[in-house]
């Protein structure tokens, strides 16, 4: 039955957890993660391979010892096709050889050339990166510019509607002599109950008197 199950297996490997673990979210509070290595300042090595700081990114091939098979001065686009015709060329050639001579050593020969024809076009290809970098970082610049001048139209469009819903509210307002005129006539009117009371009081103090006797008289 277990035999049966299907293993899956990843294709990478699995991560050291003896240095995950110094990585944890307790050991990054507490500041006890340790600190990434130094920046390496004199040479290293690569997958087998020698390297220097010092050196350029793309290094030439005779610093590689590899021989050029292209001047130092050419167009690139023109070496990538007579590449790429050379390399067919050797591969027919190859495969004559496969077909009628197995045995013959000039096989060897032509494995030989082919690689090299093959690190001459990975290596014209390699020359393009920094071109292809700034060609990238522009398009990315590009995009962005794009997206912020999309959100600042909309945020234009918006901000119009809002002014436009601003000013028809503010038009379906009454008008300011309206308003005075309702407020002056209920202050007119309270203030003419106010002085009415008030000289009702002043003509006769006493009726407010009276009228509480004679309601005790009414209530015996």
């Amino acid at each position: 039955m277990a035999s049966s199950e299907a293993i899956q297996v990843s294709s990478l490997p699995l991560p050291p957890m003896q240095y995950v673990n110094h990585y944890t979210d307790e050991m990054i509070r507490r500041g006890r993660a340790p600190r990434p290595p130094p920046p390496i300042q004199d040479n290293y090595h690569m997958f087998g391979n020698a390297f220097n700081t010092e050196e350029s990114i793309i290094r030439p091939l005779e610093s590689q010892g590899i021989k050029r098979l292209y001047p130092l001065h050419f167009d690139r686009r023109r070496e990538l096709k007579k590449l790429n015709q050379s390399l067919l060329a050797n591969f027919l050639d190859l495969l004559d050889l496969l077909v009628n001579c197995p045995d013959s050593p000039r096989r060897a020969e032509k494995v030989e050339d082919l690689s090299l024809l093959f690190i001459h076009i990975h290596h014209l290809l390699n020359e393009f990166r920094p071109h292809q970098a700034r060609e990238t970082l522009r398009v990315m610049m590009e995009l962005q510019r794009r997206q912020r001048i999309e959100t600042a139209n909309r945020f234009q469009k918006h901000l119009d509607k809002v002014m436009e819903i601003l000013q028809q509210a503010i038009q379906s307002l009454p008008e300011p002599m309206e308003i005075d005129s309702k407020l002056l006539v209920e202050t007119d009117l309270l203030v003419s109950q106010e002085k009415a009371a008030k000289e009702e009081t002043k003509t006769d103090p006493c009726f407010i008197l009276d009228r509480i006797m004679c309601k005790i008289v009414d209530n015996m």
